[in-house]
């Protein structure tokens, strides 16, 4: 089985331009067919559209609006009293994944806030991700959800690989799975052989950084990467791999790694 790599341009190619749509060219430039990002919605769907075009690349991930990022909120899932503008922000990932011909989305929980118990945020939570299943089974999507580290987005609601995991079998829904961090699964969980094994079968999308600095992952750290590609390789994972890392060097420079392993873009 061969591994994809796609460049994450929300971390990638930063030291060139602060322009997202100018990273496309760049990403393909380096040798990448295709990318993943966050959040394009600062743009018009169609330059983004025409940005990816021209740099003749696939898109294979965006996360889904996030809600007012100026006031922090990074997801509305989890959000009381806020259903209908988390169904509105769903269309609106939706209108640009479809230009993009991207069919996998992010959807981000949000941030725990004040005055509420876990409890009543984990029914809003899983009644949304429901509702999301639902919808974007009708329009052949893959919604995820990824448990990130309280040590890179504090209080983030989802921070629990176990609680992740629980929720998308239950929800059950071929339209719902995993996006599998690396990077934080070994922050959260570690004993990363046995998580991925367990993982896997539930997981749609996979990113990889170094840990703890979240730098490439041949870089000095707590994980080998060498072996845990083989054991993707070796458990026949066919999906792509986000390099969501920061270079600590000319991004162009830090992908070395991927033609030395034995892997191509």
């Amino acid at each position: 089985m061969v591994l994809k790599f796609c460049a994450n341009l929300s971390l990638m190619f930063t030291e060139t331009t602060d322009n997202l749509l100018e990273r496309y060219q760049l990403a393909s430039q380096a040798g990448f067919k295709a990318v993943e990002f966050t959040f394009p919605y600062q743009y018009p769907v169609e330059d983004v559209v025409k940005a990816k075009s021209a740099a003749n690349v696939d898109q294979i991930l965006i996360n889904a609006f996030p809600g007012d990022t100026e006031r922090g909120e990074l997801g509305l899932a989890i959000m009381s009293g806020r259903r209908d503008e988390f169904r509105e922000s769903l269309e609106k990932s939706i209108e640009y994944a479809r230009a993009l011909n991207c069919n996998k989305i992010h959807i981000m929980a949000g941030k725990k806030f004040a005055g509420i118990v876990d409890t009543a945020m984990d029914d809003v939570y899983k009644d949304n991700l429901e509702y999301a299943a639902r919808i974007f089974q009708e329009k052949g999507l893959i919604g995820l959800i990824e448990p990130i580290s309280d040590a890179v987005i504090p209080k983030y609601f989802m921070n629990s690989f176990s609680k992740a995991f629980q929720l998308v079998k239950e929800i059950n829904s071929d339209s719902l799975k995993l996006q599998l961090d690396i990077f934080h699964l070994q922050l959260l969980e570690g004993n990363l052989t046995n998580w991925i094994k367990e993982l896997l079968p539930y997981t749609a999308h996979i990113q990889i950084a170094q840990a703890p600095h979240r730098d490439s992952p041949d870089s000095e750290g707590e994980i080998n990467y060498r072996y845990i590609l083989k054991l993707l390789e070796d458990l026949g994972y066919d999906g792509y791999i986000g390099c969501e890392y920061k270079p600590t060097k000319a991004s162009s420079d830090s992908i070395g790694w991927i033609r030395e392993w034995g892997y191509s873009m």
